[in-house]
């Protein structure tokens, strides 16, 4: 039944397609709905298909609506069965010519005029026996002008009608021939040109028109996957993947990023509104991975159906199916009960009790079957509720959870799945609304699963990762956090099913490998988690110029990098308001103070309703340490030389005696506070002559004497006015006038500031509440137990905050 579209065909070589890969793709009605979806549609495939791909359509729209409303009028005689044909035909006819060139139009709009001659003369001769013939227009019209209009804009194509190949045993089973499927579509298919197919359509081996039932053009796609070995198969519908109930009843329902292959089977049987159990059929045999993914929003990564590790394995789902029977029988006890199950393809059944449960319509069947048995039945009206995750059964503790949701709901039967992914509740009345949000919440409230990607593993970051193991069994928010990259600036390890806590750093030193930045954000673009933070536990400028490509992905961050906090005023505001469109939460408390809780106190602060008005203290823990320990009786330079061997300063000594580092933890808190400055406006004494500022390091390490007599010099006049020099950090604001500073300062030898332990900061802030009185933290500015217990700390505050989150669900097409 192929014909040619007569469009402007382009070249295999000059196709406009960018991927590379042999993939299934399947476009649904709502995503053909129209001009504008059809449009999207073939911005997808040009993205996302090879010229050795496949594409499955449904029929536009609602044009299996109008077909069915064309046969209930003809059987009826109807008067305006006329009308309603006119009105299909100029559908069509509009959809064709917003789409193609005046040639190409003509060209199909004269097939549709011959096919719809066609259906008014099989609906002439005999409606009942023509039914299934009519109903395949929809997705003939449908592929027709799919190829056309890939022809024109995108590369070569040609379409398939499904009939041609596709033979199956009955409509009843829908059990495909494959061998002589696959023969017969081998010789249908041509070579460079992308194949546009038919769903929902095949024939029988009587070569009659069969339709495939109930998301049937789902099924045509894993079919013809089975049929041609694809890798991937992808569904492209209204919603952007599986959820753990059906969004329009529940809104606060998770997406499922990745499902494994019999828990998304059992989904399917048990009412899932995306899958269907006949769609996964096909894959049984074959490695294929099943995507759903939403065509009005082809950029969002969707749920992924396949083999997976053990994350993938702890979702959970709750469905429902209403209109039900409760068959009971002692024909459904023992070895007949089996029979019956299989028989009637029972939902659920218990062959100890002797019941089964049953749609409506199999009443009749039923109660036919059981009288050939000479036995009685009675039939209870019932519907299912079901928690579906992977050997669910095996649960205690969720079988219990399970138990109490359904306490108020008169619970007929209690029924574990034989395949041990469903544990199901038959009870009496059709779930409400009310009931299926209700067991949703108590089995799903705790699961949502937060990815954690920790970047740079120095001294600081492999403490971060030795820590983990026990706040992972200890606190309760990180109960479904799951380390799952570890990321140098050399290689990276990222594992979907997670990395072992215990083993991390032993499997990233075997297993780690080469990247670029471009891999690293593909990757974290399409993370199949609810959430993920990226730990940034690096010095590096050059990664903290990511953060805005994470923010637009929606990605979280925790950093003890100092460079985004101190960025550029306009960069550094682009971040903020990046990271709260796309509802990112970005915490840095140890930017400033390793562990102390600084900037937790100065935003708690604010949004509690006081207002900063100054902000002081020693930053720095190198020159805290330098000065507390200066005492004027052996040089500075020897004492800065002890600092370096003892790991107390940077590398480059330099780094810590620009006060730079200082200047930049300033404008942080200032930032944190709501004030808006920049490096610029902080005064900032370098302590590093000029001379001294453009040696390397190890030249300056030699002419570090040069040092001694400044700094001799600032002692000794401090000491004459019974004072001690210290390096001062200061912010003010008064009357709108801000003053920020950072130098060395002569303080009073009682001063807050001028008594500190060993490598200590201290923060002093005044407020409107803390004003003559001012609020002081103190303690360690450095050490790897406390940044690394600071950033522990962030996570923890993260993950409380994205516990309780939920993302909107957008239906469209609908």
């Amino acid at each position: 039944m192929e014909q040619s579209s007569n469009a402007v065909a382009l070249s295999a070589e000059n196709n406009q397609l960018a991927k590379q890969a042999v993939q299934v793709h399947k476009f649904g009605g709502s995503s053909l709905a129209d001009k504008a979806c059809i449009e999207r549609v073939i911005g997808i495939i040009q993205h996302h298909c090879h010229l050795n791909d496949i594409v499955v359509v449904s029929a536009n729209g609602k044009t299996t609506d109008q077909l069915f409303a064309v046969l209930g009028l003809a059987k009826l005689d109807d008067p305006t069965l006329n009308d309603e044909i006119i009105a299909l035909k100029e559908n069509q006819a509009g959809l064709i010519s917003s789409l193609l060139n005046k040639s190409s139009a003509a060209r199909l709009i004269e097939y549709l005029e011959q096919d719809i001659s066609q259906l008014i003369s099989w609906l002439r001769t005999d409606v009942n026996a023509f039914e299934n013939d009519l109903l395949g227009f929809g997705e003939l019209w449908s592929a027709r002008l799919m190829s056309a209009v890939l022809n024109e804009r995108v590369c070569p194509s040609h379409y398939l009608d499904a009939r041609d190949f596709l033979v199956i045993n009955n409509e009843r089973d829908c059990q495909v021939e494959y061998p002589l499927s696959e023969k017969q579509l081998l010789a249908c298919r041509k070579a460079d040109k992308l194949t546009v197919v038919t769903g929902y359509i095949s024939k029988d081996v009587d070569g009659l028109t069969k339709t495939l039932g109930r998301n049937g053009s789902d099924y045509s796609a894993t079919i013809m996957a089975a049929l041609v070995g694809a890798g991937n198969v992808t569904l492209w519908t209204d919603v952007d993947g599986i959820y753990s109930a059906d969004p329009r009843v529940v809104p606060h329902s998770r997406k499922l990023h990745r499902l494994p292959n019999g828990v998304a089977k059992e989904l399917g049987r048990l009412g899932n509104p995306v899958l269907h159990a006949k769609t996964l059929q096909p894959l049984n045999n074959h490695s294929t991975h099943l995507h759903v993914a939403s065509s009005f929003a082809p950029e969002v990564s969707g749920t992924e159906i396949g083999s997976f590790g053990q994350i993938a394995k702890q979702e959970l789902s709750v469905t429902y199916l209403n209109d039900l029977l409760l068959a009971r029988s002692e024909s459904f006890i023992g070895a007949k009960g089996k029979l019956a199950a299989e028989e009637f393809s029972a939902i659920t059944y218990d062959t100890e009790k002797g019941f089964i449960v049953i749609y409506l319509d199999q009443q009749k069947a039923v109660s036919q079957w059981l009288a050939s048995h000479d036995t009685e039945v009675s039939f209870i009206p019932a519907a299912i509720m079901a928690t579906v995750g992977h050997k669910v059964t095996e649960h205690g503790d969720i079988r219990a959870c399970f138990k109490r949701s359904l306490k108020d709901a008169k619970v007929l039967e209690f029924v574990c799945s034989e395949n041990q992914h469903s544990l199901l509740a038959v009870v009496p009345e059709n779930c409400s609304v009310e009931l299926v949000n209700r067991v949703h919440y108590h089995m799903t409230k705790d699961a949502r699963h937060i990815g954690v990607v920790v970047v740079g593993l120095g001294n600081i970051g492999q403490r971060f990762i030795e820590m983990l193991p026990q706040q992972l069994n200890n606190i309760q928010a990180l109960e479904n956090v799951h380390l799952v990259g570890l990321v140098t600036s050399e290689k990276a390890l990222v594992n979907d099913d997670g990395i072992d806590v215990a083993q991390a750093l032993q499997q990233f030193e075997q297993h780690g490998q080469a990247y670029d930045n471009s891999e690293l954000l593909s990757w974290l673009a399409n993370h199949p988690y609810d959430e993920l933070v990226v730990v940034d536990i690096t010095p590096s400028e050059h990664f903290s110029l990511l953060y805005q490509a994470f923010f637009e992905q929606g990605i979280h961050v925790i950093g003890a990098n100092k460079w985004a906090g101190s960025a550029p005023t306009a960069q550094y505001q682009q971040l903020i308001e990046t990271a709260k469109k796309h509802r990112s939460l970005w915490l840095g408390n140890s930017t400033v103070g390793a562990g102390l809780p600084i900037n937790h106190i100065i935003t708690d602060l604010l949004n509690s309703g006081d207002t900063i008005t100054e902000i002081s203290g020693i930053f720095s823990g190198t020159l805290s340490w330098l000065f507390e320990s200066y005492d004027g009786t052996v040089p500075f330079s020897t004492l800065l030389t002890e600092a370096l061997e003892q790991g107390l300063t940077e590398p480059d000594p330099r780094e810590d005696l620009s006060g730079r580092d200082v200047q930049r933890k300033l404008l942080i808190l200032a930032r944190t506070a709501g004030f808006e400055l920049s490096m610029e406006d902080i005064r900032c004494q370098n302590l590093v002559p000029k001379s001294l500022r453009t040696l390397i390091k190890d030249e300056f390490l030699q002419s570090s004497t040069q040092l001694d007599g400044y700094f001799y010099d600032q002692l000794q006049q401090a000491k004459q006015q019974q004072k001690c020099i210290r390096y001062i950090a200061r912010f003010s604001v008064e009357k709108d006038k801000i003053q920020a500073t950072v130098g060395l300062e002569a303080l009073e030898r009682d001063d807050a500031f001028a008594n500190l332990s060993a490598c200590d900061n201290i923060f002093q802030i005044k407020s409107q509440w803390y004003n003559t009185n001012p609020l002081i933290v103190r303690g360690p500015g450095a050490g790897r137990d406390v940044t690394a217990g600071g950033l522990h700390s962030d996570l923890v505050s993260i993950c409380q905050q994205l516990v309780s989150r939920s993302n909107p669900v957008n239906i469209k097409g609908s």
